[in-house]
């Protein structure tokens, strides 16, 4: 058994039948962990001992026959913002260096409580606050594809641990696309929820207990190597939780195994006026004519009457008032609350317009980013499009486009580029709908590709 990288739903059937023990487990993740992280810096924050002893645990229940929690004894990273009792969370900010909360975030502690052992923390950009995962208290993350290129951000050291073998799975934060982006640069699944689908509260580290200021288009969802792991991961940590009181009261619906000419699908192979790669919008193309010749029902997208580039803009806007509303010192002029409703009433008509959309289809597929992993460079530096540089601030627009709305997104693999590097595609779907759109990514992953192992590892 490849422990390193089997599945996480193999692993823990393997923990539970005995097959393999949740020590071997732990000591295989490591040793990826050992050999590959000086390279990539994924992993940040490694509690060996401690992780160690809580797999000895595990094994011991195991013995005694306990009921299992279907993570029991698998061990896993999560990105350094999460709040963890015990274990620093620094958000790759110098301020919070020795931050230690008191308590488990509800995700953290619902993963524990499924017998899952936390290991340590991966890298992020300083704050949650870039699309590469670069901090002065770290460094930057390379990309296991390519180490002298960027792994994406903000989850980029969580997405990089996972393409290496370090982590079977780990659970990110996106804003502006700080899931899907990493998750395709680096060649594996990533899941954006519903917006207010599963806990905020924990998300960010909170040293001065301050009120929480971000309430909208901000998620937390799982990334792994394949479908079916984004789905278990993901139906344990969704749901209202006693902490976070903006949570719907959804039902998490089990994953429906789906046939592909029950599905109807809308394609785009660009949006208008978003860059794109041309090597990107080719694979949307040609994934679309697959999965149109196995019987899907395929066509190309009639996208909602909407000023793309103003969604992003007025995103943007909220993003600023919230941020407004968590500084210490209100400033001289603060933006007045009818400000605030009239953004909320702009966001709405989006909503809705993409609403009445994914009443025609199941599924959209798309961009989730305008190019593959590009190399380090210095944030806002422009990057190379087919050729022709491109706002660095234009990277995740394909992706924060559903912040805004907030729809639930998924990013899977399809291929790789002329330079060997990862082709990440998105897929989005009706609000309250993670379970059909999991079960869409998973009827479409053979069609895809799916994970690949990076070189060498």
């Amino acid at each position: 058994m490849d422990i390193a990288f089997s599945s996480t739903t193999k692993l823990a059937a393997a923990i539970a039948t005995r097959k393999i023990s949740a020590v071997e487990a732990l000591d295989a993740h490591l040793a990826q962990i050992d050999k590959h992280n000086v390279a990539i810096n994924a992993v940040v924050i490694l509690d060996r001992e401690g992780a160690r002893e809580r797999a000895r645990q595990a094994d011991a229940a195991v013995a005694r026959g306990d009921t299992l929690g279907s993570l029991h004894g698998l061990p896993f990273t999560l990105k350094d913002a999460h709040e963890t009792a015990g274990m620093k969370s620094t958000a790759g900010f110098p301020p919070f260096a020795g931050y230690a909360a008191r308590k488990d975030s509800p995700v953290v502690a619902r993963l524990k409580a499924a017998g899952a052992v936390l290991v340590g923390k991966t890298n992020v950009a300083t704050m949650l606050g870039d699309w590469q995962s670069d901090n002065p208290l770290f460094g930057r993350t390379g990309n296991p594809w390519d180490p002298s290129r960027t792994a994406g951000g903000s989850s980029g050291g969580a997405a990089a641990a996972v393409a290496a073998g370090m982590t079977p799975f780990e659970v990110g934060t996106d804003m502006q696309d700080s899931i899907r982006l990493p998750a395709a640069f680096c060649g594996v699944y990533g899941l954006k929820p519903t917006e207010n689908r599963v806990s905020l509260a924990g998300a960010f580290p909170d040293p001065g207990g301050i009120p929480r200021s971000v309430r909208l288009m901000s998620c937390v969802g799982p990334i792994a190597r394949d479908p079916e792991d984004l789905a278990l991961t993901y139906r344990i940590i969704a749901g209202p939780d006693g902490a976070d009181t903006d949570l719907a009261p959804m039902p998490v619906d089990p994953t429906p195994r789906l046939e592909l000419k029950s599905l109807r699908i809308a394609f785009a192979s660009t949006f208008p006026g978003f860059p794109v790669a041309a090597e990107i919008s080719a694979a949307v193309e040609s994934l679309a004519s697959q999965l149109a010749s196995s019987g899907a029902s395929v066509e190309e997208a009639k996208l909602p009457g909407l000023d793309l580039h103003d969604d992003l803009a007025e995103g943007g806007r909220l993003i600023g008032m919230m941020l407004e509303a968590a500084q210490p010192e209100p400033p001289e002029q603060p933006t007045p609350v009818s400000s605030w409703f009239a953004a909320l009433a702009r966001r709405d008509r989006s909503i809705l317009a993409w609403e009445s959309f994914f009443e025609s289809c199941d599924a959209l597929l798309c961009p989730v980013a305008m190019t593959t992993a590009f190399a380090h460079c210095k944030p806002g530096s422009p990057l190379k499009v087919n050729g022709k540089e491109e706002s660095y601030w234009m990277l995740p627009a394909y992706g924060a486009v559903f912040n805004y709305s907030g729809h639930p997104a998924l990013a899977f693999p399809c291929g790789q580029d002329s330079n060997g590097l990862p082709i990440g595609l998105q897929l989005v779907s009706k609000r309250w709908s993670e379970a059909r759109l999991l079960g869409i990514a998973a009827a479409m992953a053979p069609f895809a590709g799916g994970f690949r192992r990076p070189q060498g590892y």
